[in-house]
């Protein structure tokens, strides 16, 4: 994204997704939950931010079940750590923010996937999602 002088800002929305990857995989790694690992941040994060690690965390039985379903063949402790992190995040968005398209969802979890998992995780992550986005939105 560039401002009206050509300068390239991030997009403030992709920072939240990758911030919220940061807090859950540092929560499942010290096994603590999400929210104690947002309460220690030395800057308060962001509202996006905060909306996605609560969400996921309050709703993570619901997303699980999601993606299980979803990943013929898989099972959820066979699957990268980040993968599912990345999945959690974007079914999350698929089922609670309505208003952010299907496509945008996908395209920034298999961004994040590719950047941070393993060489075959954006593939994986898109089958899983895609999968899902049919089940839970229309515009699929």
């Amino acid at each position: 994204m560039s401002d009206h002088a050509g300068i390239s800002r991030p997009d403030e929305r992709s920072d939240a997704r990758e911030r919220a990857l940061y807090l859950l995989y540092e929560a499942s790694s010290k096994q603590i939950p999400p929210t104690s690992a947002l309460a220690v941040q030395v800057i308060e994060p962001d509202q996006l931010t905060q909306e996605l690690v609560l969400g996921v965390e309050h709703h993570q039985s619901d997303l699980d079940a999601l993606i299980s379903e979803s990943a013929k063949g898989w099972k959820l402790e066979r699957m990268p750590t980040l993968d599912l992190h990345v999945m959690r995040l974007a079914v999350f968005e698929l089922l609670h923010r309505g208003s952010v398209p299907t496509a945008v969802i996908l395209n920034e979890a298999v961004d994040l996937a590719k950047r941070y998992s393993t060489d075959d995780s954006g593939r994986f992550v898109n089958g899983v999602l895609a999968a899902v986005a049919r089940q839970v939105r229309s515009d699929s």
